[in-house]
């Protein structure tokens, strides 16, 4: 208990003596952690937006303003049949025109055309939803080779491209992340290192005078070691404090923009806390014991 006591004592005097060097490897070890606690929600962010385009991925047949709703049915039945059909949602004449109204209840003059068409110019449809985006093409091409006199025209809306593309901007952002990444796990190493082999380099007599009245390595290296987990503890509780406000306020503009959709990043991060800064805290640790080590086996020699 008193070699424990001593070693905290003195890991907190030499974090007091070099508060400056203290600062710099906090502050870098904090801009790592918001930056990929940042690239973690872009993320995020890219994969929701990638999934709401998926569930936007359907095909509409048009049907016969005439045709008698025992047909549609059967139709219907006969294409959900299909393992690559999730779901057929039938939409009626009616249906069709009350959706129709409810857009345009604010348009005056679209309602007022319709009221002098005095009827209803719109047709029923069935709208087929594909198991998942791969296998749309799929249910296009079945769908082209379905032989139905009551199909009036079918719509087979392409949403490829703009998928492809924000698939190829998640990948491209994963990528720059990465090397981001791996820039600041670097530069943490670096200050990391330099700023304990000054603070051990202020202390090589302490430590030819530990060596000379038999003080073991583990008494040397143990209050370095415990000063990596003091900027560990300190870097990551800091980018916690900070993080949670800024995605609070960033959650209202994704609620807007992702409307309808359950996107919700915040409680992401509330629900994984304990993986998410768990893991950081680690490897954060792990790179500060690293570094110390490094930087003090030269002096430990003596």
């Amino acid at each position: 208990m008193l070699s424990l006591y001593r070693i905290i004592k003195f890991s907190l005097q030499d974090i007091a003596r070099n508060i400056w060097l203290t600062i710099v490897t906090i502050t870098i070890l904090l801009l790592a952690l918001f930056t990929i606690n940042t690239l973690l929600t872009v993320r995020l962010i890219s994969e929701n937006a990638v999934a709401a385009i998926k569930e936007k991925i359907d095909i509409s047949l048009y049907l016969k303003p005439d045709t008698v709703e025992s047909e549609i049915i059967a139709l219907k039945n006969k294409i959900s049949a299909s393992p690559k059909v999730k779901e057929v949602v039938y939409t009626s004449k009616q249906s069709a025109i009350d959706a129709f109204r409810a857009k345009y209840e604010n348009d005056p003059t679209v309602l007022a055309a319709l009221k002098e068409l005095g009827r209803n110019p719109l047709s029923p449809s069935l709208t087929v939803v594909p198991n998942n985006f791969e296998e749309s093409n799929l249910v296009i091409n079945d769908l082209k080779m379905l032989d139905s006199s009551i199909i009036e025209s079918r719509d087979f809306s392409d949403n490829t491209l703009i998928l492809n593309k924000i698939n190829s901007i998640t990948k491209r952002i994963n990528e720059v992340g990465l090397i981001i990444i791996c820039i600041f796990v670097l530069t943490s190493l670096l200050v990391v290192y330099n700023a304990i082999r000054v603070a051990i380099y202020t202390h090589r007599q302490e430590i030819e005078i530990m060596r000379l009245v038999g003080a073991s390595n583990f008494f040397i290296y143990m209050p370095y070691v415990f000063s990596a987990l003091i900027y560990a503890l300190a870097s990551v509780l800091i980018v916690i404090a900070v993080f949670y406000p800024f995605l609070t306020l960033l959650q209202p503009y994704l609620e807007t923009f992702f409307m309808g959709y359950n996107v919700n990043i915040l409680s992401y991060f509330v629900d994984n806390f304990a993986i998410i800064f768990g893991a950081q805290f680690l490897a954060v640790l792990a790179i500060n014991i690293i570094a110390s080590l490094f930087a003090v086996r030269k002096y430990a020699k003596v």
